[in-house]
């Protein structure tokens, strides 16, 4: 399985709008294309940071879509008033204990390692990192996205409220500082967001 983000650094007035564009319009589009399997919105309603990816059954499904949206990721961004950047990943793990209810929040993790380490630190990610997430109050849905070219990996985590997820702050950055130590892996950033749109139909993988 694959996906696409779309990053808009957007502006924070902007955000609803933006919103209401990607669930009236782009998700309605999508979802009559060949092989789609997902989207979801993430906004940082302080910084105007947005991200907007689309989940995709098989590459050939990924491919062709590009072409299909890309007048509304142009549409997209001009809305939230920012430039896009977009990226392309194949999906390694996805576990969901629940569906995510409304006000639900994620933190989002990029990290860079070995690209011929990959392999083994998404193995090891579902086998040691995920049942420990479960065991975190509020806990809803893991998600790791992963570039085999360049190493590079993006791990959203996704809890009940606003709430929950300041409250896992604590073993949440103890598991990732462990788990980047064993795997050698560098974390660049951790940005925390709303989670505003989510139509989700990604097979489990854990």
């Amino acid at each position: 399985m694959y996906a696409r983000s779309t990053t808009i650094s957007g502006s924070p007035p902007n955000i609803d709008r933006g919103v209401v564009y990607v669930r009236d319009r782009v998700l309605p589009a999508v979802m009559g294309m060949d092989g789609f399997i997902g989207l979801s919105m993430l906004a940082d309603r302080h910084s105007g940071r947005c991200i907007v990816t689309t989940a995709w059954e098989d590459s050939t499904a990924l491919h062709r879509s590009a072409g299909e949206v890309k007048a509304m990721r142009a549409r997209a961004a001009d809305i939230l008033g920012g430039p896009a950047v977009v990226e392309e990943w194949t999906i390694a793990v996805l576990h969901r204990l629940h569906p995510a209810p409304e006000g639900a929040c994620a933190r989002v993790t990029w990290t860079r390692g070995h690209p011929d380490r990959l392999d083994r630190m998404t193995d090891a990610f579902g086998v040691s990192i995920v049942p420990c997430l479960e065991d975190i109050p509020g806990f809803c849905s893991v998600s790791m996205l992963v570039n085999p070219q360049d190493g590079r990996a993006t791990t959203a985590v996704t809890y009940d409220s606003r709430e929950a997820l300041q409250q896992s702050l604590d073993r949440a950055t103890e598991l990732r500082q462990e788990f980047t130590r064993q795997m050698g892996a560098q974390a660049l950033e951790v940005a925390t967001f709303e989670l505003v749109v989510a139509q989700l139909r990604v097979p489990e993988t854990v």
